[in-house]
């Protein structure tokens, strides 16, 4: 098998991160100590957030529900219902049980929600407004008591209005106007009126992730995300200009985000090349796209769709489109991804705004070990276990002895006690 790159991605030095991460450690050291008043400063400084208050009030909500338009509600609520319906299904797909592995003794798994999550939006260059539905929506399906929603404000009124309709639409307890490194802090330490949460979730820019990285422990997180990225395995089938096109979406997120093509042929290769560069003349994000295309983009000439899937899962990209001949063998195959979509017909921009599966996906080849937020994240998985006198007698010795090899002797003994504890009586 041969693969060879038509172009390929500039080489990127690694980025020396301990800047960024004592900033943001300093940020959260000063948070926990400081309190409020710490909060209060790195609003200012940041977010450019002066009022006294950063829980958003009913009166506020119902101001922004009065006036955003009815198109735009209508649209949210059937991107809502579409998410929701997802996350039910998935809920239902795993379950509590109980089983007898062997006679007297009973295992079984509980699933228990989180009590508490706090689910933050970013505001950056582009407020992410399915985001809430991602996380927010996604955690009340799986029964999380109580969760709080937290984004920057736009402006001097507040959050992005469509941002505020969609943490409330989409069940939020709480909605905090507050951004960033301080926004994650206050849900971890319960700072300005917020409870301590259990889990965080949301994605973000690099302060963000590291903060979740570091607040990692102290509270639960969803995943680590970085630039986005993705990839389209296509063949002679398929449309270069639609190949172009989905490739540029993707890349308008960042002059960071990577966009790669694998293709089984070189001339349909050639051809996404030319798309690209005549597509970015008059694309409105070009300058965005275009940087990103021009350093991180990639075209990948393989011999075989054997060699495209061994590419990809390679790479194990957040999103992955397929478009060729053989879409099905391709979902058999592939192993490695945030999330696929199959056929022209389906799109990254589908997935992103409200189609029904998650958005909030691995990067950086994470997809290798990890699959993205979903319902079962807001949800624990416990095991229990119940005996008779009769089995916790039987197996006591076996547990004993394997105690004894670890040199564990309290732990032994544990076992012995209840060896002669469960004795027959009449012997």
């Amino acid at each position: 098998m041969a693969r060879y790159h038509l172009k390929q991605a500039k080489p990127v030095l690694p980025a020396d991160r301990r800047a960024l991460e004592d900033r943001v450690r300093a940020i959260l050291d000063d948070i926990a100590t400081g309190g409020d008043d710490a909060v209060r400063r790195y609003a200012r400084e940041f977010d450019r957030w002066t009022a006294p208050d950063f829980r958003v009030t009913p009166d506020q909500i119902r101001r922004v529900e009065r006036a955003l338009p009815e198109t735009f509600k209508e649209d949210f609520a059937w991107c809502h219902a579409r998410v929701t319906d997802f996350a039910k299904a998935q809920r239902d797909s795993i379950g509590e049980f109980e089983t007898e592995v062997e006679p007297g003794i009973v295992l079984g798994q509980k699933l228990i929600p989180v009590a508490r999550a706090g689910c933050y939006i970013p505001g950056g260059k582009y407020p992410l407004i399915s985001a809430a539905i991602m996380s927010v929506a996604t955690a009340k399906v799986a029964g999380v008591g109580h969760v709080i929603g937290a984004a920057p404000p736009r402006d001097a009124d507040g959050i992005y209005p469509q941002t505020l309709y969609a943490l409330h639409a989409s069940g939020a307890d709480e909605i905090y106007c507050i951004g960033g490194v301080q926004a994650l802090a206050s849900m971890a330490y319960g700072r300005v009126g917020m409870t301590p949460r259990d889990i965080i979730t949301g994605p973000g820019n690099a302060f963000v992730a590291e903060a979740k990285r570091q607040l990692f422990g102290t509270v639960g997180i969803d995943l680590l995300a970085g630039p986005t990225e993705i990839m389209v395995i296509a063949d002679e089938t398929a449309d270069p200009a639609l190949v172009a096109t989905d490739l540029l979406g993707q890349a308008e997120h960042g002059p960071d985000s990577p966009a790669w093509l694998v293709t089984t042929s070189r001339d349909f290769g050639e051809k996404v090349l030319a798309e690209i560069a005549l597509q970015l003349e008059t694309l409105p994000t070009a300058a965005v796209a275009g940087k990103a295309w021009e350093v991180f983009g990639e075209v990948i000439v393989v011999d075989s769709d054997e060699e495209a899937a061994a590419v990809s899962d390679e790479y194990a990209p957040e999103h992955l489109e397929v478009q060729t001949a053989r879409d099905d063998w391709y979902l058999q195959r592939l192993t490695n991804y945030g999330s696929l979509f199959l056929g022209e017909q389906s799109t990254v921009a589908y997935g992103d705004k409200g189609v029904g599966t998650n958005h909030t996906l691995p990067t950086g080849r994470a997809g290798r070990y990890t699959g993205g937020l979903w319902v079962g994240k807001f949800i624990k998985t416990v095991t229990w276990q119940r005996l008779t006198d009769e089995a916790s007698r039987r197996i006591a010795p076996i547990m004993g002895r394997i105690c004894h090899e670890e040199g564990m002797l309290a732990h032994e003994k544990t076992a012995d006690v209840r060896f002669a504890r469960y004795a027959p009586k009449n012997v």
